[in-house]
């Protein structure tokens, strides 16, 4: 049906990446993924009409993360058939959703379909299993019927004009225990290049997106800090109650 089938994401710990690939392989098992999370130069492409992009961020306050805005501004389409989705940890997606279609429609594409889904918070231990098994076939069974919606047909997105203030990231800053071997991949898989050669040494430019801790081989990369960890027992709390995903036709 199409010539390519993209999954074109920015995923700091993962969330986005796997529902964006569910949707992308419900349509073919044949798709390109493109990763625009680590910090490297991005190759810029034009797709065709022929061609079916689906476009994945999560929210950070209420916003697709700037850094993320930037790096899909790389893209083109000719008339290209889109999915949008953004992933948010039980809060709210906010005017994040609305911004990713119309970033994605100024820059040539169509969007059929967009999708707002509940993924493991940042922080605390909100929904941590999620997306579960359930939330991906949701989003598989979203994907093959967005595609069958009409070129002209207006998708309903909720969202403000002017956006919200937001895209920035949190102001925590991981900490790095002993543990810490200075094996770098911390500092190779930063989005933002805030991690210094020695493993250890936060630049303000960081994110909080909590990658490097995600995804340390030691565990030496931690937020044992009263602070945060107080912060973290409330924010759980808060958002205990389940939400659910919700898509756009």
């Amino acid at each position: 049906m199409y010539q390519t089938v993209t999954a074109l994401y920015f995923s700091p710990t993962g969330n986005t990446r796997k529902s964006v690939e569910a949707m992308a392989k419900a349509i073919t098992p044949q798709i390109q993924s493109v990763d625009l999370t680590a910090l490297k130069p991005v190759e810029p492409h034009t797709f065709s009409a022929q061609d079916l992009v689906i476009f994945g961020a999560p929210v950070y306050g209420g916003r697709i993360p700037a850094v993320a805005r930037q790096r899909f501004l790389n893209f083109q389409g000719q008339g290209t058939p889109c999915l949008v989705a953004v992933t948010y940890g039980n809060r709210d997606f906010d005017d994040a959703l609305l911004e990713l279609a119309e970033l994605a429609a100024s820059q040539g594409f169509v969007v059929k379909g967009a999708a707002a889904l509940v993924g493991r918070h940042t922080y605390g231990e909100i929904q941590t299993q999620r997306p579960d098994e359930a939330d991906l076939q949701m989003d598989q069974a979203f994907a093959r019927k967005a595609i069958e919606n009409d070129e002209g047909k207006t998708i309903s997105i909720p969202g403000n004009h002017p956006y919200k203030d937001g895209g920035a990231g949190g102001s925590f800053r991981p900490l790095t225990s002993e543990k810490c071997v200075k094996c770098g991949l911390c500092v190779k898989q930063c989005p933002v290049g805030a991690i210094g050669e020695d493993c250890k040494t936060i630049q303000e430019c960081c994110i909080a997106c909590f990658r490097c801790i995600r995804n340390c081989p030691t565990g030496a990369k931690n937020m044992k800090e009263p602070n945060y960890q107080a912060f973290a027992v409330s924010f759980t709390q808060r958002l205990q109650q389940r939400k659910e995903n919700q898509y756009f036709l």
